[in-house]
C-alpha cells in the first residue's frame, strides 16, 4: 500500500522515506493535495518501460471522456486533400 506524503515533508524526511523504501514500503509525493511522482523500492518497478507503461495509464486515466459522436467508415477513412 502506498502512503501519501506531501513534497515538503518528503523534502524534509527524505531519509526516513529511502529508509522505509528499502524497507519495503512505496510512497506518493503529493503537491497541493495532487500526486506528482511516486517513491518506489527499484526492482518493484522493474524496467524503464514498466515505469512508462505505469506512467500512461496513470496519465489516460486523468483524461476527461469526449463525446465524439457517431461517423461513418467512409467518413473515418475519408482523404483530406
Amino acid at each position: 500500500m502506498e502512503k501519501a506524503v506531501s513534497a515538503a515533508d518528503a523534502n524534509r524526511k527524505f531519509s526516513l522515506i529511502l529508509r522505509g523504501v528499502r524497507e519495503g514500503h512505496s510512497y506518493v509525493v503529493t503537491s497541493h493535495g495532487r500526486p506528482v511522482a511516486r517513491i518506489v523500492p527499484a526492482d518493484e518497478r522493474g524496467s524503464l518501460a514498466g515505469g512508462a507503461r505505469v506512467a500512461l495509464l496513470a496519465r489516460l486515466e486523468r483524461q476527461p471522456v469526449v463525446e465524439a459522436g457517431r461517423w461513418t467508415r467512409d467518413e473515418l477513412y475519408e482523404d483530406e486533400r
